[in-house]
């Protein structure tokens, strides 16, 4: 796979998950909807967040370091913006749960970084 087809196919999931969770977001009632509903929309929007911020990070990543590998970045691109995911994703299910408060975000966080920081030294 070539890095121009992983990227186009990135943009192109990332915009069918975002176009998924907006008609969940239009037809599917919260108060009817039951769980698949709930569980429908926090993967579609996890999965378009994956992608949007593996593309932002690979492209950052990219303009920031000039002369290096672009096939490194990926990786790290995805790794990283499939934590930023679980970090919106999960203080959203927390807030649908009413336990979101401020120590509770920092404690959540704070693992995410920790497990960041476990990949990184691995």
């Amino acid at each position: 796979m070539t890095l121009r087809s992983y990227l186009i196919g990135m943009f192109i999931g990332s915009l069918l998950c975002f176009g998924s969770w907006g008609l969940i977001l239009v037809y599917i009632d919260p108060t009817n909807a039951g769980l698949l509903g709930f569980v429908l929309f926090y993967l579609s929007l996890f999965f378009g967040l994956v992608g949007l911020f593996s593309l932002i990070g690979f492209y950052f990543r990219r303009w920031r370091a000039r002369n290096e590998i672009v096939f490194a970045h990926i990786g790290i691109s995805f790794r990283q913006g499939v934590l930023l995911a679980v970090i919106l994703v999960g203080s959203l299910l927390l807030q649908s749960f009413k336990m979101l408060n401020w120590w509770t975000a920092i404690l959540f966080v704070a693992s995410v970084v920790l497990l960041e920081f476990y990949f990184m030294t691995r």
